[in-house]
């Protein structure tokens, strides 16, 4: 190690009190011109409300650099900085310990010479230090070194960018292979999957009228179950506002010394043209910024957007964290990096070009605070601030209204799993670990950690709080977005009923047939749409008597009821949804569901041969096409 990047200074003979060693920093960095005695007496006015520590403080308000903080505190403590860019790391030293727990000791073996181990740290060193140190290599002696969190944290992805990316891509699944999708199928899957299809062949062929009328019965029957299933659902959702409702007075009344350390997760890939936008939304969250953690995940290949990132200036409260470049390319993998060096209580995601509602972070500490023990995760609403772009944008923002407003909390008002949105969704960071994270081979990795925490004894709620995004307005971009979360609710329905017996011992007959219906009913209903309308339009146009022979009574009122009550039904819930975001002008579009489902159907087509062809292919969905793309655009129903 070069002598030159260290420097000593003699180390404090007393361990001042916390308060003289904040006065103390503050004063030392006036003295060395790095900051002014009117933003000092800034950063102690701030401190008296949040209780944080000043340099943090000083940080996150930009009144001073991370590295020039640093220095000065090594000074202060007494022991040499070291810049952990410039110096060789001994990766055989770093990786006898587990990276996880160096993230969150802000501390890296940096070399051993002999007896000595010189360990970099971003805390002010003690006895813990040495105990963990030595707790790994024995009876030796720590020379610690002061360096900066953001050093700490690269040299972490440097010498373990194997291990993090092995973690993020195969945790879950060396954890517990049965709740990853990386096997499409398993063994008795395969064999049921195999004999009904070869049973529907036979039938074909040996009795095709009564194979005809079986599935005939059997498809309209399931779809009847949807339908009623969906309105027994919304109806449960409109009679409750908000099941984790969180009142105005409650998040006034939490004081800024009292709230946590929270992370952010930002998963960007190709999106270099919304990183102004992002930043500027970004800034504008009402949480302190020195107890907030935001997280900028970066892919290894994608250099446009690390430098569309950098070139935006953003605060020191965001950090980049460049993801490893492996497969599954995937956004689960980025977020289960970022899950691995966050440090806040809590942690929420959000998408590139999400306008979170400002208090939506400190809504959800008072739902945590509120729920009980086994409260994971809450759910802010989405919705979208270019609705009225075009018909698609239109059919978008209200099948969104009604899901998260009505569907959502009436799954919740049910107590029936709940599967998450891709974004602005809010976890306790302890219990998300302990569910082994998302499911990098899942695309849809929200739906199916949702689920996967009902199965383990775990609730979902939501919270009156909303996220603006972009909706989709080019025809291409929603078929191949559509087409992805469709296969994703198809790899969760197959992760998920891989051990029935205990899936229905685990969560109970209510939410498994809640499950199958809400996750497993979608693609069913979307891939039998083509089908059935085919049969009707024939009939209509030719009037031929097979249908008589193929619908005998039963089945053809079900069959009636589906396509005249159940589209009514369908198209009554769409326009409820407008009237809940008073969002009138969008009321006639819901008229157009039928054809807006003939979309879905094609997109579930293509699903399936993703399903077959590149089960973990992520298509991504291009961001930042909407000519709305304006922080200063409205973001309410009302400025609509």
């Amino acid at each position: 190690m070069g002598e030159g990047a260290l420097f000593v200074r003699r180390r404090p003979t007393s361990a001042p009190s916390s308060i003289r060693c904040r006065e103390r920093l503050g004063e030392a960095l006036v003295a060395r011109g790095y900051l002014t005695q009117e933003d000092l007496q800034r950063a102690l006015e701030y401190q008296r409300h949040t209780g944080d520590r000043i340099g943090r403080i000083l940080i996150a308000l930009g009144l001073i650099r991370r590295r020039q903080l640093y220095h000065v505190l090594a000074e202060l403590w007494g022991y040499p900085f070291i810049d952990l860019l410039q110096e060789p790391l001994d990766a055989r030293l770093a990786r006898l310990f587990d990276p996880a727990e160096l993230v969150q000791r802000r501390c890296f073996p940096v070399r051993q010479d002999g007896s000595e181990v010189f360990v970099a740290t971003a805390e002010q060193p003690n006895a813990e230090l040495e105990e963990f140190i030595r707790g790994r290599l024995g009876p030796v002696t720590v020379r610690p070194l002061v360096t900066t969190e953001w050093d700490i944290d690269y040299a972490i992805r440097t010498v373990f960018r194997d291990v993090v990316l092995d973690r993020a891509a195969l945790g879950l699944y060396f954890r517990n292979p049965d709740e990853s999708a990386r096997r499409v199928l398993i063994g008795w899957q395969k064999v049921v999957l195999a004999s009904l299809t070869l049973t529907v062949v036979l039938g074909l062929l040996f009795a095709p009228q009564v194979t005809a009328v079986v599935v005939s019965a059997l498809v309209n029957g399931t779809l009847f179950s949807f339908v009623a299933f969906h309105f027994v659902v919304a109806m449960a959702g409109a009679q409750h506002e908000h099941v984790q409702a969180i009142r105005d007075e409650e998040v006034k009344a939490l004081r800024d010394d009292e709230l946590p350390v929270y992370t952010v997760l930002v998963p960007v890939y190709r999106e270099a043209n919304v990183i102004p936008h992002l930043m500027e939304n970004l800034r504008k969250l009402d949480y302190p910024p020195s107890k907030l953690e935001i997280l900028l995940l970066i892919e290894e290949d994608d250099e446009e957007t690390l430098a569309a990132a950098k070139a935006a200036r953003p605060p020191e409260t965001v950090t980049f964290i460049v993801v490893p470049n492996g497969m599954p390319k995937t956004k689960p993998k980025a977020c289960n990096v970022g899950l691995l060096f966050a440090r806040g209580e809590y942690l929420t995601i959000y998408d590139a070009e999400d306008r979170p509602e400002p208090d939506q972070l400190k809504k959800a500490v008072v739902a945590f605070r509120k729920g009980p023990p086994e409260l994971v995760c809450v759910q802010a609403a989405l919705n979208y601030y270019n609705a009225k772009e075009n018909i698609l944008t239109r059919m978008f923002t209200l099948e969104y209204s009604y899901w998260f407003d009505y569907v959502l909390t009436g799954l919740d008002q049910l107590g029936l799993p709940i599967p998450l949105g891709g974004t602005s969704n809010h976890f306790r960071v302890d219990r998300l670990r302990e569910l082994g994270g998302w499911d990098p081979f899942n695309v849809t990795e929200d739906a199916d950690l949702g689920i996967r925490a009902a199965a383990h004894g775990y609730r979902v709620g939501v919270i009156n709080s909303t996220t603006w995004e972009e909706a989709n307005n080019h025809l291409g971009n929603w078929i191949r977005q559509r087409s992805r979360w469709i296969k994703g609710y198809m790899q969760t329905i197959l992760v998920h009923t891989r051990h029935p017996l205990r899936l229905l011992r685990s969560v109970g007959l209510k939410n498994v047939v809640g499950f199958l219906l809400l996750v497993g009913g979608a693609p069913f209903a979307f891939l039998s749409l083509i089908p059935l309308w085919s049969i009707t339009l024939i009939w209509l146009l030719t009037r031929t008597h097979m249908f008589d022979i193929l619908f005998p009574a039963l089945v053809l009122y079900i069959s009636l009821f589906n396509l005249l009550i159940g589209n009514g039904v369908m198209i009554y819930l769409g326009m409820l949804a407008g009237f809940k975001r008073r969002r009138f002008q969008l009321i006639p579009f819901a008229l157009l569901n039928p054809f807006y489902w003939i979309l879905h159907s094609i997109a579930s087509y293509k699903a399936v041969w993703q399903l077959i062809t590149k089960p973990f292919y992520w298509e991504k969905t291009r961001h930042g096409l909407t000519r709305y793309l304006d922080p200063s655009a409205p973001t309410t129903a009302a400025a609509d």
